[in-house]
């Protein structure tokens, strides 16, 4: 994850230099692109850590509450991720 990272942010830092330097536009939203998806890639493994630890503990525990708060946190984390 956080080497998707690190690649976007080195990347982000390239491509405002292209907008800075005025270059061709349909080059930058090319590199724009592999940024998106860099994030998205780093978001979902993210997601799989999550689900995989703090979401397992929650469900597998007597606290409903907990349970209840995952999930909206589930859902409303994939309602982002949707727009």
């Amino acid at each position: 994850t956080a080497i998707s990272l690190k690649k976007a942010h080195s990347l982000l830092g390239k491509i405002i230099k292209m907008v800075e330097d005025d270059e061709y536009c349909v080059d930058i939203m090319q590199q724009n692109l592999a940024v998106i998806g860099l994030l998205k890639a780093a978001n979902n493994k993210l997601m799989a850590g999550h689900l995989d630890t703090c979401v397992a503990k929650a469900l597998s525990s007597k606290n409903n509450k907990k349970q209840k708060q995952v999930i909206e946190e589930i859902l409303f984390i994939s309602k982002l991720s949707n727009k």
